[in-house]
């Protein structure tokens, strides 16, 4: 199965954010993105592809006692950026993001024990992808729009393991569907 560690922000959160979502999607150029699903918002903590069924419980193990060691932590969603010259536009979060790294490498660390091929560890970034393009655009209006934003501060009480569902059908525009999978408390959450 196609799965990520995340951190998924509160009901609430997703629609504050969503609001500004809405009045960027009408910015001029906005239309040529493809634009995130609010219920595919989330922080990736760490990619893992594709990973065979048969690793997925030692994995989720491993990720348990990851969320165990790790203490509850304030974030909120607060302005944005880009990656690739407007291919990717994004949110980005403030609050304890120190702890929010060490949640990331810790969960890229549990899929090394747990044999999943990671790859080259790349420097975490915290953040939530809005919408992607295939070819570079002139975001701006998009950037100087979000940066102002700063949402609600919320306590951040687990960890997620987030099967990701492809697209299937060919239609144009078709999102992924994301389920998790698996939930674990974070060690100051209980």
């Amino acid at each position: 199965m196609r799965v990520f560690a995340a951190v998924l922000p509160p009901d609430d959160v997703v629609r504050e954010l969503g609001s500004v979502v809405d009045a960027l999607r009408k910015l001029p150029g906005a239309d040529g993105m493809r634009w995130t699903g609010r219920a595919g918002w989330h922080f990736t903590l760490a990619f893992y592809g594709e990973v065979d069924d048969g690793l997925v419980p030692e994995l989720s193990a491993r990720l348990e006692r990851a969320a165990r060691r790790t203490d509850a932590f304030p974030l909120a969603v607060r302005g944005g950026g880009q990656f690739g010259h407007g291919r990717a536009l994004w949110a980005g979060a403030e609050g304890d993001l120190a702890t929010l790294r060490l949640l990331a490498d810790r969960a890229e660390a549990a899929a090394r024990k747990a044999g999943v091929p990671m790859g080259e560890h790349r420097r975490y970034k915290a953040h939530l992808t809005l919408a992607r393009s295939r070819e570079a655009r002139d975001v701006r209006a998009c950037l100087d729009a979000l940066a102002g934003f700063m949402g609600r501060t919320w306590t951040v009480g687990d960890l997620a393991l987030v099967r990701s569902n492809l697209p299937t059908s060919g239609v144009p525009g078709e999102q992924p569907r994301y389920e998790a999978v698996g939930r674990w408390a974070l060690g100051g959450a209980g």
